[in-house]
């Protein structure tokens, strides 16, 4: 199979989708893998490591239009629609259930489009999610840390404080894996951190995986409210896969707040689980409204691309083999976890929390993938 690899367009995003290491394992197996020039110069990845590994440099004209199946990063933006085909499998980070726009984009291409937030394993598992929400979620109590520094707009607070001085109060909504990397970081910052999760059983784990070193709560919309007034750094880690985040901080609770609090986004991809969050970029990463600084990256793991690169290649080349090895029907016949990835086939809206995020019509993939290019 021609597997095609193209650089990132969206701003402030250096990761590419497969590594020199991994290119030589699908050319090892007989596939032609076509990398347009320059794509992995963000992550440190040069054009000659590529060629090296069996690689076809190319432009990207020449890559989008040979690959049978594209491999990304990031959702294709408005200018590369037009390259979307139907005989064509894109397989990247979709987070279509926040986009409308580029859902309506992929169902006109006729393309199959796999999403790596929605592949999932029997157990519940979410492997090529994974690795980047443990990414997202060390770097948001890194990044709302620096954020909390009077320069850049917050109250000037410490996180770990000093001796005498009392640590600032870290608020982890969710515990999912996210929200377990954002708490590890915090309590190794020395925080004071609390996490609410609706899982007693999710609780008992991170009990005994952070040592209780944090302080457990149960998740709901009045302790929330209960606990804003004290929290200086607040993280949304909230995730219901495939579907708009909920909003668990509104507009109004803002108030509750003290001035130059600070809220980080990490569900921001998903619609955001802050009423007023919107997405901002690396350049550009934070806003204010009341006087509480919001960080909204919406591709935070492309703030360092080494690492997030090399971590994202080891989880999804597995699943990159199995279409290159088998195509793309048959390996996803063969594969509930690959079958749940599939977002998008043959015009059709497959996963059921994208259509009904944009009132879109449902099709089983059963019935689309018949009618969808091998």
């Amino acid at each position: 199979m021609r597997v095609g690899v193209v650089t990132e367009l969206k701003a402030d995003e250096h990761r590419v989708a497969l590594t020199p290491a991994g290119t030589r394992e699908l050319v090892e197996r007989g596939h032609d893998v076509l990398v347009e020039r320059g794509a992995g110069e963000g992550s440190a990845f040069s054009d000659t490591a590529y060629a090296a590994a069996g690689a076809t440099l190319a432009g990207v004209d020449d890559v989008w239009a040979a690959a049978e199946l594209l491999l990304k990063v990031k959702e294709p933006l408005p200018e590369e629609y037009g390259r979307l085909r139907d005989d064509l499998c894109l397989f990247t980070y979709l987070h279509l259930a926040a986009d409308e726009r580029l859902t309506r984009a992929l169902v006109d291409s006729g393309a199959t489009c796999i999403a790596y937030e929605t592949v999932q394993t029997p157990d519940g598992r979410l492997p090529l999610l994974a690795p980047m929400s443990e990414v997202a979620g060390r770097l948001a109590t890194q990044m709302g840390a620096w954020a909390l520094e009077k320069a850049q707009g917050g109250k000037g607070i410490l996180l770990g404080g000093v001796p005498g001085v009392p640590p600032a109060r870290v608020l982890v909504l969710g515990g999912g894996i996210v929200g377990f990397n954002a708490a590890l970081i915090a309590v190794g910052m020395q925080a004071d951190v609390w996490v609410l999760e609706r899982s007693v059983e999710r609780m008992r784990e991170l009990e005994v995986a952070l040592g209780g070193r944090i302080t457990l709560a149960m998740s709901s919309r009045l302790q929330i409210e209960e606990l804003l007034p004290e929290a200086d750094l607040v993280i949304g880690a909230v995730l219901i896969p495939g579907a708009r985040a909920p909003k668990l901080v509104t507009g109004d609770m803002l108030g509750r707040m003290k001035a130059g609090s600070v809220l980080v986004d990490v569900a921001i991809d998903q619609g955001g689980c802050f009423e007023t969050s919107r997405p901002t970029t690396h350049s550009s990463p934070t806003f204010e409204i009341d006087g509480i600084v919001h960080y909204c990256v919406a591709n935070m793991p492309g703030a360092v691309p080494i690492t997030s690169t090399k971590a994202l290649t080891n989880v999804t080349l597995p699943y990159v083999e199995r279409l290159a090895d088998l195509g793309v029907r048959e390996a996803v016949s063969r594969s509930d976890a690959l079958a749940l990835g599939v977002n998008v086939a043959a015009g059709r809206v497959t996963y059921e929390a994208v259509a009904h995020a944009h009132g879109l019509p449902h099709v089983p993939l059963a019935q689309a993938m018949p009618l969808a290019a091998a």
